[in-house]
Order: C-alpha cells, then sequence, then structure tokens
C-alpha cells in the first residue's frame, strides 16, 4: 500500500513539474519576438539579441565604434529605441560612414545614447505617460536631451528636438536588461 501511495505522489509530482515546464515554455514562446529574422530572447540581454537580428547590423556595428557593448550588456534596466538598417540608409549619404570613425566617437555616442532611456518603458508605460500628457509624453534620453512620444492613431511616434518623426514598428521586445522597440528612422539630438 505504502509504494501504491509513493508511485501516486511520485507521478503526481512529475505531472506537476512537466506542467511546470510546458508553461515556463509557452510563457517564453509567447514573450519571445521576431526581429530581423531571429527570435529575440527575453532572457538574453539587449546586445546579445542585437547581434541575431539582420535589420540591426549597422546598429550593433555602431554600439561596438562607440564603445558602448558593455554598457548596454549591463544590469540596466534600458529602453532602447533601435533604428533598422533601412532607417541608418535614410540619413544623408556618408553620415554613417563619418560617424563610425574613430575620431567621431563622441558624436556617434551621443547620437546613440540618445535612443536609450533609463529605465524599462514598456508601450503601455509610454502611453500611459501619453496620455497623462494630454497626447504628448517627454522622457530625458541618457544622452541628457529630450525626446517626445505621442500617438498617431494606434502607432507610437517619436519626435527629437529637431522635429523629426520616427515610427515605433515593432514595440516590447522584452530583454533580460530591458526592452527594445525598433524604429524605422533615426532620431537626432540636435542638428
Amino acid at each position: 500500500m505504502k509504494t501504491r501511495t509513493f508511485i501516486s505522489t511520485l507521478t503526481l509530482a512529475a505531472a506537476l513539474l512537466v506542467g511546470t515546464t510546458v508553461t515556463a515554455q509557452s510563457k517564453m514562446q509567447k514573450d519571445t519576438k521576431m526581429v530581423g529574422g531571429a527570435e529575440m530572447y527575453p532572457t538574453k540581454d539587449i546586445v546579445s539579441n542585437a547581434l541575431n537580428s539582420k535589420d540591426h547590423t549597422t546598429l550593433v556595428a555602431a554600439v561596438k565604434a562607440a564603445e558602448l557593448v558593455e554598457t548596454l550588456q549591463g544590469d540596466g534596466p534600458f529602453t532602447v529605441f533601435a533604428p533598422t538598417n533601412a532607417a541608418f540608409e535614410n540619413l544623408p549619404e556618408g553620415t554613417v560612414t563619418a560617424l563610425l570613425k574613430p575620431e567621431n566617437k563622441g558624436t556617434l555616442q551621443s547620437v546613440l545614447t540618445y535612443h536609450v532611456l533609463a529605465g524599462k518603458f514598456s508601450s503601455k508605460d509610454i502611453m500611459k505617460a501619453i496620455k497623462k500628457g494630454g497626447g504628448k509624453a517627454t522622457f530625458k534620453t541618457v544622452n541628457g536631451a529630450m525626446i517626445s512620444a505621442m500617438l498617431d492613431g494606434k502607432e507610437l511616434i517619436l519626435k527629437d528636438v529637431s522635429g523629426n518623426t520616427s515610427t515605433v514598428t515593432i514595440a516590447d521586445v522584452n530583454q533580460s536588461n530591458g526592452v527594445i522597440h525598433v524604429i524605422d528612422t533615426v532620431v537626432l539630438p540636435s542638428n
């Protein structure tokens, strides 16, 4: 009789363990988004995930050239507005090449940190701030300059200090040290 009880208890424990594992895997799959043809795992940091995105090779090269890899692999949390390769290609010809030169590291760092907020801001958090601000929210970037957010219908729009706008194309790509929102235009701290 004791053996049956032990086996029943063991079977129940195994069923609970399998159920918990399946639930954890389902949650992980739900939280995992595809960006640039690659899965972005919420258990990996911002840089580790970005390295796998075919749409962010220019951003990754810029982060390396600006020596910001270690920072963006840190604890954070950070909110990163991540421009795609196409966004960088829309800059005036020669801009990216010039920014990647060692002598322009300070300028490149300024541009990249303008795309980063200290803290984790989901799209819901940003939209809540927009609603609270009567249609516009302003955030201080890691660069120190301000960036605005607003809605255009259901689209989340960023506006830089020069009035240039960028649309969030993929929101809430959760990372172990923050969140990424993919954007279609590079925003700039100033002219």
